[in-house]
Protein backbone atom coordinates (compact mmCIF):
# COMPACT_ATOMS: atom_id res chain seq x y z
CA UNK A 1 0.00 0.00 0.00
CA UNK A 2 1.29 3.41 -1.13
CA UNK A 3 1.79 6.23 1.51
CA UNK A 4 0.04 9.97 1.23
CA UNK A 5 3.44 11.09 0.42
CA UNK A 6 4.05 8.80 -2.60
CA UNK A 7 1.12 9.14 -3.97
CA UNK A 8 1.64 13.12 -3.72
CA UNK A 9 4.89 12.62 -5.13
CA UNK A 10 3.95 10.24 -8.09
CA UNK A 11 0.86 12.72 -8.64
CA UNK A 12 3.44 15.41 -9.08
CA UNK A 13 5.44 13.55 -11.25
CA UNK A 14 2.79 12.69 -13.84
CA UNK A 15 1.36 16.10 -13.92
CA UNK A 16 4.84 17.60 -15.03
CA UNK A 17 5.15 15.10 -17.78
CA UNK A 18 1.07 15.93 -19.19
CA UNK A 19 2.29 19.71 -19.23
CA UNK A 20 4.07 19.22 -22.26
CA UNK A 21 1.36 17.03 -23.98
CA UNK A 22 -1.23 19.90 -22.51
CA UNK A 23 0.66 23.19 -24.03
CA UNK A 24 1.31 21.02 -27.22
CA UNK A 25 -2.78 20.85 -27.44
CA UNK A 26 -2.98 24.41 -26.79
CA UNK A 27 -0.30 25.97 -29.38
CA UNK A 28 -1.68 23.24 -31.78
CA UNK A 29 -5.18 24.71 -31.30
CA UNK A 30 -3.70 28.31 -31.88
CA UNK A 31 -1.50 27.44 -34.81
CA UNK A 32 -3.66 25.53 -36.94
CA UNK A 33 -7.18 27.49 -35.91
CA UNK A 34 -5.48 30.58 -36.46
CA UNK A 35 -4.08 29.97 -39.98
CA UNK A 36 -6.77 27.86 -41.24
CA UNK A 37 -10.03 28.97 -40.07
CA UNK A 38 -11.16 31.75 -41.98
CA UNK A 39 -9.31 31.79 -45.02
CA UNK A 40 -10.02 34.83 -47.05
CA UNK A 41 -8.59 37.06 -49.96
CA UNK A 42 -5.86 39.48 -48.20
CA UNK A 43 -4.67 41.83 -51.17
CA UNK A 44 -5.02 39.31 -53.44
CA UNK A 45 -2.99 40.02 -56.53
CA UNK A 46 -5.64 39.67 -59.91
CA UNK A 47 -5.33 41.17 -63.09
CA UNK A 48 -7.44 42.54 -66.00
CA UNK A 49 -6.52 41.59 -69.80
CA UNK A 50 -6.70 44.30 -71.84
CA UNK A 51 -5.77 48.23 -73.15
CA UNK A 52 -7.29 51.10 -72.88
CA UNK A 53 -10.04 52.44 -70.90
CA UNK A 54 -12.51 49.76 -70.78
CA UNK A 55 -9.92 47.45 -68.35
CA UNK A 56 -9.24 49.89 -66.47
CA UNK A 57 -12.72 50.92 -65.74
CA UNK A 58 -13.67 47.41 -65.30
CA UNK A 59 -10.63 46.65 -62.84
CA UNK A 60 -11.55 49.58 -61.18
CA UNK A 61 -14.96 48.92 -60.52
CA UNK A 62 -13.69 45.21 -59.09
CA UNK A 63 -11.23 46.82 -56.68
CA UNK A 64 -13.86 49.17 -55.19
CA UNK A 65 -16.30 46.18 -54.68
CA UNK A 66 -13.49 43.92 -53.42
CA UNK A 67 -11.82 46.83 -51.19
CA UNK A 68 -8.49 45.58 -49.48
CA UNK A 69 -9.22 41.73 -50.61
CA UNK A 70 -8.07 42.13 -54.18
CA UNK A 71 -5.05 43.89 -55.89
CA UNK A 72 -6.19 45.11 -59.02
CA UNK A 73 -4.42 45.51 -62.38
CA UNK A 74 -4.28 45.38 -65.81
CA UNK A 75 -1.72 43.44 -68.12
CA UNK A 76 -1.66 44.67 -71.76
CA UNK A 77 -2.18 40.97 -73.63
CA UNK A 78 -2.83 37.34 -73.08
CA UNK A 79 1.15 36.82 -73.37
CA UNK A 80 1.73 39.22 -70.70
CA UNK A 81 -0.87 37.64 -68.46
CA UNK A 82 0.68 34.22 -68.82
CA UNK A 83 4.02 35.84 -67.81
CA UNK A 84 3.08 37.16 -64.50
CA UNK A 85 1.56 33.93 -63.54
CA UNK A 86 4.47 31.83 -64.60
CA UNK A 87 6.26 34.41 -62.11
CA UNK A 88 3.67 34.07 -60.16
CA UNK A 89 3.11 38.39 -59.50
CA UNK A 90 -0.60 37.54 -60.24
CA UNK A 91 -2.71 34.95 -59.22
CA UNK A 92 -6.01 34.99 -62.17
CA UNK A 93 -6.18 37.04 -64.66
CA UNK A 94 -9.27 38.14 -66.78
CA UNK A 95 -9.90 38.66 -70.12
CA UNK A 96 -13.38 40.01 -70.53
CA UNK A 97 -14.45 39.45 -73.95
CA UNK A 98 -14.43 35.93 -73.83
CA UNK A 99 -14.62 36.08 -70.84
CA UNK A 100 -12.13 33.43 -69.68
CA UNK A 101 -9.99 33.65 -66.65
CA UNK A 102 -6.09 32.12 -66.23
CA UNK A 103 -5.45 30.85 -63.29
CA UNK A 104 -2.21 28.86 -62.22
CA UNK A 105 -3.42 26.04 -60.30
CA UNK A 106 0.00 24.25 -59.26
CA UNK A 107 1.00 27.30 -57.41
CA UNK A 108 -2.55 26.91 -54.76
CA UNK A 109 -5.24 24.87 -55.81
CA UNK A 110 -7.53 26.95 -53.02
CA UNK A 111 -5.66 30.46 -54.01
CA UNK A 112 -7.24 29.08 -57.92
CA UNK A 113 -10.86 28.23 -56.47
CA UNK A 114 -10.73 31.52 -54.53
CA UNK A 115 -9.85 33.79 -57.97
CA UNK A 116 -12.39 31.52 -59.65
CA UNK A 117 -15.28 32.54 -57.43
CA UNK A 118 -14.48 36.21 -57.73
CA UNK A 119 -14.64 36.36 -61.62
CA UNK A 120 -17.69 33.63 -61.56
CA UNK A 121 -19.70 36.43 -60.28
CA UNK A 122 -18.14 39.39 -62.57
CA UNK A 123 -18.81 36.88 -65.93
CA UNK A 124 -22.04 36.53 -64.10
CA UNK A 125 -22.79 40.54 -64.39
CA UNK A 126 -21.93 39.70 -68.21
CA UNK A 127 -24.74 37.18 -68.49
CA UNK A 128 -21.83 34.71 -69.50
CA UNK A 129 -20.39 31.35 -68.56
CA UNK A 130 -16.97 31.77 -67.00
CA UNK A 131 -14.35 29.33 -69.13
CA UNK A 132 -11.25 29.04 -66.61
CA UNK A 133 -8.16 28.00 -68.32
CA UNK A 134 -4.89 26.75 -66.08
CA UNK A 135 -1.55 27.60 -67.46
CA UNK A 136 0.78 25.61 -64.86
CA UNK A 137 -1.24 22.41 -64.20
CA UNK A 138 0.24 19.83 -61.45
CA UNK A 139 1.72 16.63 -61.80
CA UNK A 140 -1.20 13.96 -62.18
CA UNK A 141 -0.21 12.49 -59.26
CA UNK A 142 -1.20 15.69 -57.83
CA UNK A 143 -4.19 16.70 -59.09
CA UNK A 144 -4.99 19.06 -55.77
CA UNK A 145 -1.73 20.39 -55.82
CA UNK A 146 -1.32 19.72 -51.86
CA UNK A 147 0.90 16.52 -52.48
CA UNK A 148 4.10 18.66 -51.72
CA UNK A 149 2.80 19.99 -48.74
CA UNK A 150 1.85 16.44 -47.52
CA UNK A 151 5.66 15.36 -48.56
CA UNK A 152 6.68 18.23 -46.11
CA UNK A 153 4.64 16.94 -43.09
CA UNK A 154 6.74 13.44 -44.05
CA UNK A 155 9.76 14.64 -44.32
CA UNK A 156 9.37 16.77 -41.08
CA UNK A 157 8.11 14.12 -38.98
CA UNK A 158 10.87 11.89 -40.06
CA UNK A 159 13.61 15.13 -39.17
CA UNK A 160 12.51 16.28 -36.16
CA UNK A 161 11.50 12.76 -34.10
CA UNK A 162 14.71 11.75 -35.50
CA UNK A 163 16.02 14.12 -33.18
CA UNK A 164 14.96 12.25 -29.55
CA UNK A 165 16.46 9.19 -31.03
CA UNK A 166 19.99 11.23 -31.60
CA UNK A 167 19.89 13.55 -28.37
CA UNK A 168 18.79 10.69 -26.17
CA UNK A 169 19.62 7.50 -27.02
CA UNK A 170 23.25 9.13 -28.86
CA UNK A 171 23.94 11.95 -25.49
CA UNK A 172 26.90 10.12 -24.25
CA UNK A 173 28.38 10.54 -27.97
CA UNK A 174 30.67 13.31 -28.69
CA UNK A 175 29.05 16.02 -30.94
CA UNK A 176 30.70 15.82 -34.01
CA UNK A 177 29.45 11.65 -34.21
CA UNK A 178 25.54 12.85 -33.17
CA UNK A 179 26.28 15.60 -36.26
CA UNK A 180 27.31 12.95 -38.57
CA UNK A 181 24.44 10.40 -37.43
CA UNK A 182 22.11 13.91 -37.84
CA UNK A 183 23.60 14.77 -41.29
CA UNK A 184 22.90 10.21 -42.57
CA UNK A 185 19.61 10.76 -40.93
CA UNK A 186 18.73 13.76 -42.99
CA UNK A 187 20.25 11.88 -46.29
CA UNK A 188 17.83 8.59 -45.45
CA UNK A 189 15.09 10.62 -45.08
CA UNK A 190 15.08 12.55 -48.35
CA UNK A 191 15.73 9.39 -50.19
CA UNK A 192 12.61 7.87 -48.83
CA UNK A 193 10.54 11.44 -49.49
CA UNK A 194 12.02 11.37 -52.80
CA UNK A 195 10.91 8.17 -53.88
CA UNK A 196 7.56 8.11 -52.39
CA UNK A 197 7.04 11.94 -53.96
CA UNK A 198 8.51 9.75 -57.33
CA UNK A 199 7.97 6.72 -58.18
CA UNK A 200 5.73 5.78 -55.39
CA UNK A 201 2.74 8.64 -56.02
CA UNK A 202 3.77 10.75 -59.33
CA UNK A 203 3.53 13.77 -57.35
CA UNK A 204 6.74 15.05 -59.03
CA UNK A 205 7.21 13.62 -62.67
CA UNK A 206 10.79 15.21 -63.26
CA UNK A 207 13.55 16.82 -61.29
CA UNK A 208 14.01 14.15 -59.06
CA UNK A 209 17.52 14.57 -58.11
CA UNK A 210 16.81 18.40 -57.19
CA UNK A 211 14.13 17.13 -55.37
CA UNK A 212 16.67 15.14 -52.73
CA UNK A 213 18.59 18.14 -53.03
CA UNK A 214 16.08 20.58 -51.89
CA UNK A 215 14.56 17.71 -49.41
CA UNK A 216 18.20 17.82 -47.65
CA UNK A 217 18.62 20.94 -47.20
CA UNK A 218 14.87 21.46 -45.24
CA UNK A 219 15.70 17.79 -43.24
CA UNK A 220 19.21 18.39 -42.87
CA UNK A 221 18.12 21.88 -41.05
CA UNK A 222 15.71 20.53 -38.77
CA UNK A 223 18.03 17.83 -37.86
CA UNK A 224 20.88 20.08 -36.79
CA UNK A 225 19.03 22.67 -34.73
CA UNK A 226 17.21 19.71 -32.91
CA UNK A 227 20.47 18.14 -31.90
CA UNK A 228 21.94 21.68 -31.01
CA UNK A 229 18.84 22.29 -29.02
CA UNK A 230 18.61 18.68 -27.07
CA UNK A 231 21.97 20.12 -24.95
CA UNK A 232 20.31 23.09 -23.85
CA UNK A 233 16.95 22.14 -23.33
CA UNK A 234 16.88 18.21 -23.23
CA UNK A 235 13.28 16.75 -22.67
CA UNK A 236 11.68 19.69 -23.54
CA UNK A 237 13.50 19.48 -26.68
CA UNK A 238 10.58 17.96 -28.76
CA UNK A 239 8.35 20.75 -27.82
CA UNK A 240 10.53 23.20 -28.76
CA UNK A 241 10.63 21.16 -31.83
CA UNK A 242 6.71 20.77 -32.58
CA UNK A 243 6.33 24.69 -32.59
CA UNK A 244 9.11 25.34 -34.93
CA UNK A 245 8.69 22.97 -37.45
CA UNK A 246 4.68 21.82 -36.89
CA UNK A 247 3.13 24.81 -35.35
CA UNK A 248 4.48 27.59 -37.55
CA UNK A 249 6.47 25.91 -40.12
CA UNK A 250 3.14 23.61 -41.53
CA UNK A 251 0.65 26.62 -41.23
CA UNK A 252 2.82 29.12 -43.01
CA UNK A 253 4.14 26.64 -45.70
CA UNK A 254 1.80 27.53 -48.27
CA UNK A 255 0.56 23.80 -48.37
CA UNK A 256 -3.02 24.37 -47.91
CA UNK A 257 -3.30 28.40 -48.14
CA UNK A 258 -1.02 30.80 -49.56
CA UNK A 259 -0.32 33.97 -47.45
CA UNK A 260 -2.81 35.88 -49.37
CA UNK A 261 -5.61 33.90 -47.79
CA UNK A 262 -4.24 33.99 -44.33
CA UNK A 263 -4.34 36.65 -41.76
CA UNK A 264 -0.81 39.36 -41.26
CA UNK A 265 0.99 37.22 -38.44
CA UNK A 266 1.35 33.43 -40.49
CA UNK A 267 1.08 35.18 -43.80
CA UNK A 268 4.61 37.35 -42.49
CA UNK A 269 6.32 34.16 -41.87
CA UNK A 270 5.92 32.65 -45.36
CA UNK A 271 8.42 35.16 -46.30
CA UNK A 272 11.55 33.60 -44.44
CA UNK A 273 10.26 30.58 -42.58
CA UNK A 274 11.72 26.59 -43.58
CA UNK A 275 8.59 25.04 -44.94
CA UNK A 276 7.61 27.69 -47.00
CA UNK A 277 10.88 27.72 -48.77
CA UNK A 278 10.86 24.01 -49.39
CA UNK A 279 7.63 24.01 -50.70
CA UNK A 280 7.68 27.34 -52.85
CA UNK A 281 11.12 26.12 -53.80
CA UNK A 282 9.81 22.95 -55.39
CA UNK A 283 7.07 24.53 -57.21
CA UNK A 284 9.45 27.31 -58.51
CA UNK A 285 11.60 24.05 -59.71
CA UNK A 286 8.51 22.14 -60.99
CA UNK A 287 6.40 24.62 -62.43
CA UNK A 288 6.99 28.03 -62.39
CA UNK A 289 10.73 28.25 -64.70
CA UNK A 290 12.68 28.33 -61.42
CA UNK A 291 11.33 31.93 -60.56
CA UNK A 292 12.80 32.70 -57.19
CA UNK A 293 14.07 29.77 -56.63
CA UNK A 294 17.60 30.96 -55.51
CA UNK A 295 15.75 32.78 -53.04
CA UNK A 296 14.05 29.71 -51.93
CA UNK A 297 16.86 27.59 -51.73
CA UNK A 298 18.63 30.79 -49.50
CA UNK A 299 16.01 30.31 -47.11
CA UNK A 300 16.59 26.81 -46.36
CA UNK A 301 20.48 27.38 -46.04
CA UNK A 302 20.34 29.81 -43.90
CA UNK A 303 18.01 27.97 -41.89
CA UNK A 304 20.68 25.05 -42.10
CA UNK A 305 23.34 27.20 -41.70
CA UNK A 306 21.58 28.61 -38.32
CA UNK A 307 21.78 24.77 -37.67
CA UNK A 308 25.28 24.40 -37.83
CA UNK A 309 25.96 27.33 -35.48
CA UNK A 310 23.33 26.07 -33.17
CA UNK A 311 25.51 22.34 -32.83
CA UNK A 312 29.13 24.35 -32.83
CA UNK A 313 27.50 26.47 -29.63
CA UNK A 314 26.24 23.18 -27.83
CA UNK A 315 29.70 21.24 -28.56
CA UNK A 316 31.48 24.33 -27.23
CA UNK A 317 29.39 24.11 -24.11
CA UNK A 318 29.67 20.55 -23.89
CA UNK A 319 33.39 20.72 -23.65
CA UNK A 320 33.35 22.89 -20.97
CA UNK A 321 30.83 21.09 -18.84
CA UNK A 322 31.31 17.98 -19.23
CA UNK A 323 33.15 15.98 -17.00
CA UNK A 324 36.13 13.69 -18.32
CA UNK A 325 35.72 9.94 -18.72
CA UNK A 326 38.70 9.45 -15.58
CA UNK A 327 37.62 11.90 -13.33
CA UNK A 328 33.92 10.47 -13.71
CA UNK A 329 34.99 6.97 -13.02
CA UNK A 330 37.07 8.70 -9.82
CA UNK A 331 33.97 10.25 -8.73
CA UNK A 332 31.71 7.15 -8.87
CA UNK A 333 34.84 5.26 -7.40
CA UNK A 334 34.25 7.70 -4.19
CA UNK A 335 30.89 7.48 -4.25
CA UNK A 336 30.97 3.54 -3.64
CA UNK A 337 33.55 3.88 -0.87
CA UNK A 338 31.15 6.77 0.70
CA UNK A 339 28.04 4.58 0.78
CA UNK A 340 28.05 1.51 3.07
CA UNK A 341 27.18 -1.71 1.40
Amino acid sequence: MTSPGDTRATLRHLFGHLFVPLIMCIGMGFAYLGAFHKPEPHELRVAVVGGGAPAQVLAQTIKDKAGDALDVRTVPSREAAVAQLKDQKIFGAYEPGTPELLVATAGSDTTATAVQKIFTDVASAQHAPLKVTDVAPPAKGDPTAQGLFFLLVALSIGSYTSVAAIGGAGAPLPMRIRTLIALGTATIVSAIGTLFAGPVFHLVDRDLPALFGMSFLYTSGILLIGVGLHTFLKRFTMLAMMVLFVMLNFTTAGGVFRPELQNGFFASLHSFWTGAGFVEGIRSLLYFDHHNLGAHILTLALWLAAGAALVGIAALYESRTRIPAPLHEELEQELEEAVPA
